[in-house]
């Protein structure tokens, strides 16, 4: 059983920054890929950024150059730290593990509210 952690979710004004962490647990022997997706009211869920155990990084396009996501394989933790924020990132953000190369595991979802 793997279990995440999630925080820093919140209310912030457009053009503000708010960091999310995410912390996994449990039986992870190798930790293949961890990351963030979000998913905002009426749309599909869509991945933000991702962060490879050998350190190679993804980024949606539409958070390119505000977002950056950085990870600790030591401690299977994975950062998201998110600058001018725009009201369209508004959404419940879920953080991700892929670990022992077959497996998946989600966390609850944090909410980020950007205020206009």
């Amino acid at each position: 059983q793997v279990y995440l952690v999630e925080s820093g979710g919140g209310l912030v004004q457009a053009g503000g920054s708010l960091r999310l962490s995410c912390a996994a647990s449990g039986s992870i022997f190798r930790r293949n890929f961890m990351g963030w997706y979000r998913q905002a009211p009426g749309k599909q869920r869509e991945l933000v950024a991702g962060i490879t155990s050998g350190g190679g990084t993804n980024y949606a396009d539409a958070v390119k150059g505000r977002f950056t996501i950085s990870g600790d394989n030591d401690q299977n933790t994975v950062i998201l730290q998110m600058n001018s924020l725009k009201p369209e990132d508004a959404a419940v953000y879920y953080c991700v593990v892929r670990y022992n190369y077959a497996n998946t595991a989600w966390g609850q979802g944090t909410q980020v509210t950007v205020s206009s």
